[in-house]
C-alpha cells in the first residue's frame, strides 16, 4: 500500500480517528495499542508473512533490552558488555539471513571456482523482509544506547513494540533513534492543529516530488538504463546526471511524506534530508544526505573505529571513513555495486581529509540577488558531477550493467543531441524542485516557506496549494514502487 495512493489515504483516515477518539485518548497504553495494531495491519499488507518475524524479532530485542538494563544498574559491565554484543550479532545475523546470505553464498563459490576448486551453491531464494534494513537499525541502537546509558529502557513490550513497527517509517524510513522517539510514546498524544497542518503541507510537497518528479524521471533512466546500447551518448549521460534528482525526488519525496504523517499523529519523526544538492564537497553531501542513516553508522560504526584508529593519525581516519562508507553501500543492498558505491565515495573523502576540511560545516551564504556565490556554485555543481557518477553504481543492476553501460558511452556519438522524452511539466517540476531547494534551504521543507510571512495573503497560500493538486492530477508520471522499498 502505497503511502501516495487514496487507499492509504483511507487507511490513515480510520488510524486518525482511533487515536483521537476520546475514549483512545484517556490512555496512553491505548494510543500505543491502537497504533501498534495499524502498524501491523500496515505491515501485513505489504508481506503478510514476515509478520511473525516483526514480532518474535521485537520480542526478542526486548528482552535482550531488559537484560542490557538490569546488568548496567547493578554495574556488572561484563555480563551488559555480553548482553550488548549479543544483542548487536542478532541484529547484524538478520540482515545477513535475510538480505545477504545468497550473495555471500555466490560470491564464495565464484571465488573458489577462480582458485580452482570446486564449490556449489544452491541459491536459497529468501524472500527479504520490507523494511528490514530499517527496522533491524532500530533494534540495534536501541541496545546499544541502553548499555550506553543514554536512553530509559521502555516502560513495557507494547510502548518498544509500537517504536520499532511504527507505520509511517516502517518500509523506507527515516530510522528514529529510541533517545528521541520513545519518549514520545510514555504520554498521551494531544491533537496539535499547528503541528497536523504544517505535516499536510509536508505530505503535499512529497507527494508532489514523488508523482510528479520522480516517476516522470523514471521514465527516461529506466529506459536508458535498460538498453544504453540503444541511446546515443547525450541521452546516456542525461540519464545519469537526471538520476540523483530521480532519487531524491522520490525518496526524499517519500521521507516528506512519512514525517508528515508522523506530525499529524503528534510525532516528531527524524529528519532525512537538508538540501543535499547545496552540498560544495562529499563530506557535506553526506550530511545532508539520508541523514539518519549517515548518522547511525557515524555513531556506531564511524566512531568507534576512529578512536581504534587515532594513533595511526590521518590514516587510520582515511580507514575509518572508507570502511564506514562501504558499509553504508552494502546496506543498500547484496551486490558488489553497492560495494563499490560505498568504496568510490570513501575514497573522494581522502583528498578532503589531506586539505583538513573533512568535519568543517560553513553555512551557505547568497550572493548577489539573493542567488548562491560563485566560488559556492561552482563547488555545488562539481560535487553533484561527482554524486551522479556514483550514484551509476546505485543505479546498475550488476557490475555487469554498470560496465555495459559505460562502454555504451564510450563508443556512441556525444554530439548528437535527441529529444529527451519527457513531459514539458519535468522539466518544470524540475526548475521547481532546484528552486525550491535553494529558497528554503533553512526550512524543514519549501511549503513552510509559503505559510511564513513571506505570503502573509491566504488566498495567495492556498492557491499554491490547489496549483500543486492540480499538478498531481494533470502532470503524474506513471506509477512507480518507491525505490527504498527494495532496502
Amino acid at each position: 500500500m502505497a503511502v501516495n495512493s487514496l487507499a492509504f489515504a483511507l487507511f490513515f483516515a480510520i488510524v486518525f480517528v482511533g487515536m483521537f477518539f476520546p475514549w483512545t485518548m484517556q490512555s496512553v497504553r491505548r494510543q500505543n495499542a491502537w497504533l501498534l495494531l495499524a502498524s501491523y495491519v500496515f505491515y501485513a499488507m505489504a508481506d503478510w508473512r514476515m509478520v511473525p518475524l516483526l514480532l518474535a524479532a521485537t520480542g526478542v530485542f526486548y528482552l535482550v533490552g531488559r537484560m542490557v538494563d538490569a546488568t548496567v544498574r547493578a554495574q556488572s559491565w561484563r555480563a551488559a558488555s555480553r548482553w550488548t554484543a549479543l544483542g548487536v550479532v542478532m541484529g547484524v545475523a538478520l540482515l545477513v539471513v535475510f538480505k545477504y546470505l545468497d550473495f555471500l553464498g555466490q560470491s564464495f563459490a565464484a571465488l573458489f571456482a577462480a582458485l580452482g576448486l570446486r564449490c556449489t551453491w544452491a541459491t536459497l531464494h529468501i524472500v527479504v523482509p520490507v523494511g528490514v534494513s530499517f527496522f533491524t537499525f532500530k533494534l540495534i541502537s536501541y541496545v546499544i544506547e541502553l548499555h550506553r546509558q543514554r536512553i530509559a529502557p521502555a516502560r513495557d513490550f507494547l510502548q518498544f513494540a509500537t517504536y520499532v513497527a511504527f507505520f509511517p517509517t516502517l518500509m523506507s524510513g527515516p530510522i528514529d533513534r529510541p533517545g528521541k522517539f520513545l519518549p514520545q510514546l510514555s504520554d498521551s498524544q494531544r491533537f496539535d492543529r499547528k503541528k497536523a497542518v504544517d505535516g499536510c503541507r509536508q505530505v503535499l510537497w512529497g507527494i508532489f516530488l514523488k508523482m510528479c518528479v520522480a516517476d516522470n524521471l523514471a521514465a527516461l533512466t529506466d529506459s536508458v538504463w535498460g538498453a544504453p546500447e540503444s541511446f546515443a551518448a547525450s541521452r546516456l549521460v542525461a540519464a545519469v546526471l537526471l538520476f540523483p534528482l530521480q532519487l531524491y525526488a522520490d525518496f526524499g519525496g517519500y521521507s516528506h511524506m512519512a514525517i508528515g504523517v508522523g506530525k499529524v499523529l503528534g510525532f516528531n519523526v527524524a529528519v532525512n534530508f537538508k538540501s543535499p544538492f547545496l552540498a560544495r564537497n562529499i563530506a557535506e553531501f553526506w550530511q545532508r544526505w539520508h541523514i539518519s542513516l549517515t548518522g547511525w553508522l557515524t555513531d556506531y560504526v564511524f566512531m568507534p573505529l576512529n578512536i581504534s584508529m587515532r594513533d595511526w593519525g590521518q590514516v587510520g581516519l582515511m580507514l575509518a571513513v572508507v570502511v564506514n562508507m562501504v558499509l553504508i553501500g552494502f546496506w543498500h543492498g547484496a551486490d558488489w555495486t553497492f560495494g563499490l558505491f560505498g568504496l568510490y565515495f570513501g575514497l573522494l573523502y581522502i583528498p578532503l581529509i589531506i586539505q583538513g576540511k573533512f568535519g568543517k560545516k560553513k553555512r551557505i551564504k547568497a550572493g548577489a540577488h539573493g542567488m548562491p556565490r560563485w566560488n559556492d556554485l561552482r563547488r555545488m555543481v562539481g560535487t553533484y558531477c561527482l554524486v551522479a557518477l556514483g550514484f551509476m553504481l546505485f543505479k546498475a543492476d550488476g557490475v555487469a550493467s554498470f560496465v555495459h553501460y559505460c562502454q555504451c558511452l564510450v563508443r556512441t556519438s556525444l554530439f548528437s543531441v535527441p529529444s529527451l522524452g519527457l513531459p514539458v511539466f519535468t522539466y518544470v517540476g524540475l526548475a521547481m524542485l532546484v528552486g525550491c531547494e535553494w529558497l528554503c534551504r533553512d526550512r524543514e521543507h519549501p511549503l513552510q516557506f509559503v505559510h511564513g510571512p513571506a505570503v502573509s495573503s491566504r488566498a495567495v497560500r492556498w492557491s499554491i496549494y490547489y496549483l500543486l493538486i492540480l499538478c498531481i492530477l494533470l502532470f503524474q508520471g506513471q506509477t512507480q514502487q518507491f525505490i527504498y522499498f527494495q532496502f
